[in-house]
């Protein structure tokens, strides 16, 4: 498949069956989280794999939006470790973090397993939910498994707005 293809065909999963993903596949998605682009390279992200029935049902507390997926990646930064940007206001953790994300979330594609992108949780009570270090801030969950059987993506997934209306030439 073309990538421009699957960037448009893949859709936020709101339905999982209870089919697994396959060890080797998620090699290759956290792989593809690996070798994503960061801020100089420090490479500041760390991916937690929940999939232990105790995992899971710490994500469930958190959020409804797990959707049965029999799989979840926390994926956090190390704020320590961030690079600052000039001005010293900002610093590059929620964009290493959703860079990594989203490369593992089109791996994902690639290889046919669906996911979402999950940001309706509170990230504070993530963090102390798993025992995470101070340092690290929670930026996103990623559910990953395989849509049940007739699962569509949402009503509202293809109405894009024209490029005209996105991106300006300056």
């Amino acid at each position: 498949m073309e990538f421009i293809e699957l960037v448009k065909n893949r859709f936020s999963c709101k339905n999982f069956s209870d089919k697994k993903v396959e060890d080797e596949k998620l090699d290759l998605i956290l792989e593809a989280g690996r070798f994503s682009p960061t801020a100089k390279n420090k490479q500041i992200q760390r991916v937690y794999v929940c999939k232990s029935k105790e995992s899971l049902n710490k994500i469930d507390e958190l959020t409804p939006c797990r959707y049965k997926a029999p799989l979840v990646l926390l994926v956090a930064y190390d704020e320590s470790e961030a690079f600052v940007y000039p001005g010293g206001k900002y610093n590059s953790g929620a964009e290493d973090a959703s860079i990594v994300a989203s490369h593992m979330i089109l791996a994902a594609a690639s290889l046919g397993v669906d996911s979402c992108w999950v940001n309706f949780f509170d990230p504070d009570k993530a963090s102390e939910k798993f025992s995470l270090p101070e340092n690290e801030k929670v930026l996103a969950m990623i559910d990953l498994g395989y849509a049940n059987d007739g699962v569509k993506p949402l009503e509202n997934h293809f109405k894009r707005k024209n490029l005209d209306e996105t991106v300006k030439f300056i």
